[in-house]
């Protein structure tokens, strides 16, 4: 799986409640991504078997709003989000450790 910032976000939303049931316009809030990008990374983990998902029961409250669908990480979709990003922050502390106690060659000339 390729981390990119979009991907990041959306896994960071799903680890702040692993067990919490999450729907689309929920995710795109807290991600801040729009839905042509939210829906295809959905698409891809559940693919994937990271993410598995649920259609909300028709409620008679739900004032005429369609059914929501609830994505969730899979317990092995855990695991891998959870060791993605750690080594994604290990990855990036490296770079920049890297970066700083490496001197320039061209700015010794």
């Amino acid at each position: 799986m390729k981390l990119t910032g979009a991907l990041e976000r959306v896994l960071r939303a799903f680890l702040a409640d692993p067990a919490a049931d999450r729907y689309g316009y929920d995710l795109m809030k807290v991600a801040r991504l729009p839905s042509g990008t939210l829906y295809p990374l959905l698409a891809r983990l559940e693919a994937e078997g990271l993410v598995s998902s649920q259609w909300e029961l028709a409620r008679e409250d739900a004032g005429g709003r369609p059914p929501r669908k609830f994505y969730r990480l899979t317990v092995e979709g855990e695991r891998v989000v959870r060791l993605q990003l750690a080594e994604a922050s290990l990855a990036a502390r490296g770079r920049s450790i890297g970066g700083i106690a490496r001197p320039s060659v061209e700015g010794a000339r």
